[in-house]
């Protein structure tokens, strides 16, 4: 595998004048004002037979502007200025690349380069499909970066979010609003790194952006280009790190404003045939062997990180890219003939790790994380070693195991050693992202995990001033207790989904016809947490408290925890990590008093972060103030103990405050 990818960075070398010149093809193709203010355009269409430009310059005249061609699928045409010396097509002008197929049929198309494409309003009555604008704007109206990006973290604490659904309001949010009003929460909450959901373009918007259509293009739902680099400069003003979800994985069906079908053939980016198709998704399926497909993708993430600053990647679909089978209905083992067999996609593999070694050459803190389910190995390790080189990857298996203990299992069926394997099963020195929940489980269909432990309860009973509920008290305890677990032992980067910090309820659901159109569910309810007398406080502040100790003792990049302690009468985890002593106790109704807990590092402990605290909607029965000294008989397989309170549905942070 090594070796393809070598003789691929050679070819490349060799052919194409190297990496660097090979990934920045956004220069060369598309539409391009040139100092004389002549137009320049360039498209890959190997399947035409003839091109075209047309737009409102020409009236909209779909032959009198021919493409000249060129070799290699290649086409080119040059608009020369006007009498008066400005160019031909101007700023905001709607344009239209037209391909005369082999059968002599004309079809209109937008160009793959397309930096601007926007729907038409309803009003209009101009149909569904996408208009592509020059987006030329003059250099008094573009937007001009005012920060450097932040250092990269040592520890990643990531805020998943996605800007048309961070509205309260029912409509699409905007750029401006998310810089102004969501990413001063995001930094009060003690994330450093958000990820950007649904920037690249996709026509549907419920697809929640992940049936692309214009991979160049930033969502025009949200604003205008200018404005997205604004926010990611406002994010970077915050100490932010920004992450794009790139889809590279596959591609929209759409005809008339996607990639599918562009030269007129069912080829041209894709593969043909059923290995072009993705069964489950309804999509197309690159072709990563073709050279200007690798142009056109490794391009794509240059363009990403160039024009708009983006610090790093998460890889949409990777499991899809790395298996012939697409991953559909296999459970992987981790068998390595699994991994090193012919049912790996070594082209997409190989894709794959040029890109990794694009970024990681472009820039050293680039981050990239894969969502891969399999386990493939090396996965996150160097290019130089002989792996893929993402930095990360999702740990997917732990939403999974949430959601089966809430839906199938009471509390008191919970098997502790199951759980611990669960969090910590995974490739030693390949890093993982872990996570409680995502916005799969927030979809509808499913539930979030607040949903799942209090559903209608919530409705009623998370009043401050309202009477009790038993079943609201086990779903804040529990909560806390999985966010924690989860960060703490989970991996090495922590991962939230906008509005879970707080439990923010019931589930996400787009406008469409099934809904009568409606944004009801497409929204955040930031309200909620805001308002004083709602508990959904307590969890807000709990996240909170809890990124802030991650922040102040680094357990995230401190190396992997030890866990000396897993008992399943007593329902007790225990571990420690970056010299914190962690306690949980899922009991739902033991508390234990004087319970030994194996620590290696000896000294006084004290409690520097408790669930049950009457500031997270606790019940308060940990004295902060109280020291317990280790006592240097080993226990548990460490070398010393020490001996806490630890209540039901409870988990506490212990640090040595003296040796």
């Amino acid at each position: 595998r090594h070796g393809v990818l070598q003789d691929w960075l050679n070819k490349i070398n060799q052919t194409e004048g190297g990496l660097e010149e090979f990934s920045q093809a956004y220069k060369y193709y598309g539409l391009h004002f040139q100092p004389d203010n002549s137009v320049i355009a360039r498209e890959w269409a190997p399947g035409a037979r003839d091109v075209y430009l047309t737009g409102d310059f020409n009236s909209w005249h779909w032959e009198s502007h021919p493409f000249k061609k060129m070799d290699y699928g290649k086409w080119e045409i040059h608009l020369p200025p006007n009498p008066d010396g400005s160019p031909a097509i101007k700023h905001l002008s709607e344009i239209k690349v037209i391909i005369r197929n082999h059968s002599g049929q004309l079809l209109d198309r937008l160009s793959p380069w397309a930096k601007y494409v926007v729907q038409p309003p309803k009003s209009a009555n101009q149909g569904v499909n996408f208009k592509q604008y020059v987006w030329e704007p003059p250099a008094a109206e573009r937007y001009q970066r005012q920060h450097e990006s932040p250092a990269k973290p040592k520890s990643l604490r990531i805020y998943e979010c996605h800007v048309g659904i961070a509205s309260q309001e029912p409509r699409v949010g905007s750029y401006d609003d998310f810089a102004d009003r969501i990413l001063p929460r995001i930094k009060r909450q003690g994330y450093n790194c958000i990820q950007v959901m649904a920037i690249m373009e996709h026509a549907y918007y419920a697809s929640f952006g992940y049936q692309v259509t214009s991979f160049y293009a930033a969502s025009s739902r949200c604003g205008t280009p200018e404005q997205l680099k604004r926010m990611i400069d406002v994010a970077h003003s915050h100490g932010l790190f920004v992450l794009l979800d790139v889809v590279h994985s596959h591609a929209s069906k759409n005809v008339q404003d996607g990639l599918n079908q562009f030269d007129g053939t069912n080829s041209c980016f894709f593969h043909d045939g059923a290995r072009g198709e993705h069964s489950l998704w309804d999509s197309r399926l690159f072709n990563y062997v073709e050279y200007e497909v690798l142009r056109f993708l490794l391009s794509n993430l240059r363009w990403w990180h160039d024009e708009y600053n983006f610090d790093g990647y998460r890889f949409d679909g990777v499991t899809s890219m790395l298996y012939h089978s697409r991953g559909i209905g296999e459970g992987f083992s981790g068998d390595y003939n699994e991994y090193f067999g012919l049912n790996v996609d070594t082209d997409a593999l190989n894709y794959l790790g040029l890109s990794n070694y694009l970024l990681h050459s472009l820039d050293p803190n680039i981050i990239t994380i894969a969502e891969d389910v399999s386990g493939m190995p090396t996965l996150c390790r160097p290019v130089s070693e002989g792996g893929i080189g993402f930095d990360f990857r999702l740990g997917m298996a732990i939403p999974d195991k949430w959601i089966e203990l809430l839906k199938e299992q009471s509390d008191d069926e919970w098997n502790m050693g199951n759980l611990v394997h669960t969090l910590t099963n995974r490739r030693w020195m390949e890093n993982t992202v872990a996570y409680a929940e995502s916005h799969d489980q927030a979809l509808v269909g499913d539930k979030t995990i607040a949903f799942w432990l209090m559903d209608k309860e919530m409705y009623t009973h998370m009043s401050t001033l309202s009477d009790s509920s038993l079943i609201i008290d086990r779903g804040l305890a529990l909560h806390k207790m999985i966010r924690l677990i989860t960060h703490s032992l989970g991996g090495e980067a922590y991962l939230n989904f906008m509005g879970n910090e707080f439990g923010h309820p019931e589930w996400l659901d787009f406008p469409r016809v099934g809904n009568n159109d409606s944004y009801h569910y497409a929204r955040r309810q930031w309200n909620l947490v805001d308002d004083d007398i709602l508990k959904y406080k307590y969890l807000n502040e709990f996240d909170r408290a809890m990124n802030e100790r991650e922040e102040r003792f680094g357990w995230l990049h401190s190396g992997p925890a030890y866990v000396s302690w897993k008992h399943e009468g007593d329902k007790i985890i225990a571990f420690e990590r970056a010299g914190l002593v962690f306690v949980f106790n899922f009991h739902p109704n033991r508390s234990f008093t004087g319970y030994r807990v194996g620590t290696n590092w000896a000294g006084t402990y004290q409690a520097v972060l408790s669930s049950d605290d009457t500031h997270f909607g606790g019940h308060n029965r940990i004295d902060a103030n109280c020291r317990h000294p280790s006592n240097p008989e080993g226990y548990a397989g460490r070398s010393n103990f020490i001996e806490v309170y630890t209540p039901s549905r409870t988990a506490v942070v212990y640090a040595r405050v003296s040796d």
